[in-house]
């Protein structure tokens, strides 16, 4: 995106200053947080429709565990996209305590931490993961 090399005044209003805003939120929050091999990085992602996480070791930079809502098992789930959400949180703990990582570092990205984003980091906090 680049957000870093726009002006703030090259772009007013509507959804292209919303996308440079988020962008330069998550370039400011990611500036803070690194995934190690003991204390890997779990990041979430969200679109209109659907979520998604990832457990990263930054180090290699490999994804080590990730689950999202357009996987079979949660694509056909009942409920609003809050309680997806949990579902992706609940999901993505169970794989992180299988491959042996139970503490993370959470990355919001550009995001509030707030409706789905909250509910997926609490329902990972319920399912054993520490941040």
């Amino acid at each position: 995106m680049g957000a870093k090399l726009i002006n703030r005044n090259a772009v007013k209003g509507g959804a292209a200053a919303r996308r440079i805003s988020k962008s330069r939120r998550h370039y400011r929050v990611r500036k803070h947080i690194n995934g190690t091999a003991d204390r890997p990085r779990l990041v979430v992602t969200r679109s209109l429709r659907n979520i998604f996480a990832q457990v990263v070791d930054d180090t290699k930079g490999h994804t080590l565990v990730s689950a999202s809502t357009l996987e079979e098992t949660l694509r056909s789930a009942e409920g609003d996209k809050k309680d997806q959400a949990r579902k992706v949180g609940e999901l993505i703990a169970a794989r992180a305590k299988d491959a042996g990582v139970t503490q993370v570092v959470f990355d919001r990205g550009g995001n509030a931490y707030h409706g789905r984003i909250a509910a997926l980091a609490d329902a990972a906090r319920s399912g054993g993961l520490e941040f």
